[in-house]
Formats: structure tokens, sequence, C-alpha cells
């Protein structure tokens, strides 16, 4: 795969998770990585290390990516620090999972502002410099989710949904500045959200995807380090990664 040598990359919520994945393989390919935590600033510390550890530079913002001064100050911070922007991954995200009638205007409302506001602050806080520079990739972790619903998740689907939707569109309209948008959708993947589903749901949830496995955090890092890498002619994609939940 083509290396990223001087390419600058932000990860939002990527000192856990996916995300954690996703800093790793692209500091592999030589990006030198911004992560962003809110409040999980010991992992963020560790995961700074392992990066440096690799032979690459990691920088790490505190921000809460729903609030607009605070997503939008994480970009400024990164491009200020390294002079440019190349690779913008969204993948910042909560779940507060109810059913319809017991959703409240709050639990809607904090999964709206993480997962689908944050990528419209970040993203156009990010484009003014891509643009500058004639190149950029944005990536948007979004869910199958999005695409087939799940009981409880009304506040999720629509955020993730929303995400697939905004990518179309920037996809449209930032094609002429060499910057390609583009969605990865991934289906139940064994990271720490996960881990707290009760076992008996978990196995629920597994026999119902045809490979009978959770999805690994490194099978959605690999995906979107191609995007990044290699996905020059891929643009306005939503690409799933879920074991064929959904098809």
């Amino acid at each position: 795969m083509r290396r990223l040598d001087n390419q600058v990359a932000l990860v939002t919520g990527g000192a856990r998770g996916i995300g954690k994945d996703i800093a790793v393989e692209l500091a592999r390919l030589g990006a030198r990585l911004a992560i962003n935590y809110n409040r999980s600033e010991d992992a963020a510390t560790a995961l700074v290390e392992q990066i440096q550890q690799l032979g690459s530079e990691c920088l790490a913002v505190q921000a809460d990516v729903s609030r607009s001064d605070q997503a939008r100050r994480l970009v400024e911070a990164t491009i200020h620090h390294y002079g440019r922007l190349d690779v913008l991954v969204n993948n910042a995200g909560i779940t507060r999972d109810k059913s319809l009638k017991s959703l409240t205007d709050e639990d809607w409302e904090a999964v709206i502002c993480t997962n689908l506001n944050s990528v419209f602050y970040t993203t156009s806080a990010a484009c003014p410099k891509m643009i500058e520079q004639g190149y950029g990739r944005i990536i948007n972790i979004s869910s199958f989710v999005a695409q087939s619903g799940n009981f409880g998740q009304c506040n999720y689907a629509a955020s993730k949904g929303g995400m697939i939707a905004f990518t179309k569109s920037a996809a449209l309209e930032l094609a002429k500045h060499n910057i390609t948008v583009n969605a990865v959708a991934p289906g139940f993947t064994a990271t720490e959200m996960l881990a707290k589903v009760p076992e008996r749901i978990q196995e629920t949830l597994i026999a119902k995807i045809p490979l009978r496995r959770f999805g690994k955090p490194n099978e959605i890092a690999q995906t979107v380090v191609f995007l990044a890498a290699e996905g020059d002619y891929i643009t306005g994609q939503q690409i799933n990664i879920n074991g064929g939940i959904y098809m």
C-alpha cells in the first residue's frame, strides 16, 4: 500500500476503539497524527506513546466535538501544529439506546450533536486548508444501522444515516478540489462499547451475522487506510464492513 509519509491525519474519537486502530494503521504508513479525545486522557496519552514508538509524531487534543467551537479548535490546533491537514477521519460517536417511546430530547440531541453535527463542524473547518492544498481525504465512520435500522436506536440510526447523506453531497462539492469524501459503515464490532452489551444479547447478535462473529477494529481500520492511501478515484461511496448482516 502507498505510504503516507509527510501527510497529516486527524482522527476524532481516536483514543479508543475503532479510532485507536485507525490512528495506529495510519501511523504505520508514515502519517503524522492528531488524535482527539473528550474524557479518555489516559488512553490518549498511551496511544501517543504507542505511535511514537512506531516512529511517527502524534498530537493529542482534548475537545468535545459535539460543540462547534471545540470541534473547530481541534482542526485549527492540528493545522497550527503541523502546517497542513491531509486526512480527516470523523470517527467520534456515542450511543444512548432507548425505544422511541422512552427516548428523551436530551438522548436525541446528545447523539445527533456528537455523531452528526461534529462531522459538519470538523469538515467545514478542514475544507479551507484542503482546498488550498488541492488535496484531501475525508472518511466518515457511519454504521450499518443507518441502512437497516435497529430497535432502540432511532437517534443513532438518524445520526449515522445523516452522515452518509452528508458524505454524498460533500463529495460532489469537493471533488473539483481533489478532495474525496467517503463513508465506512461497520457492522457490530468488538469494541469497549459492544463489550458493555449483556452476553446473552451478544449471542443473539452473532446469530444474525452470516459470518457468525463480530468485526475486529483493525478490519475497519484497514479499509479506512486504504481509502486514505489508495482511494484516489473513490468518492461519495459507503463501504460496508459488516459480516453480511446487511447486504
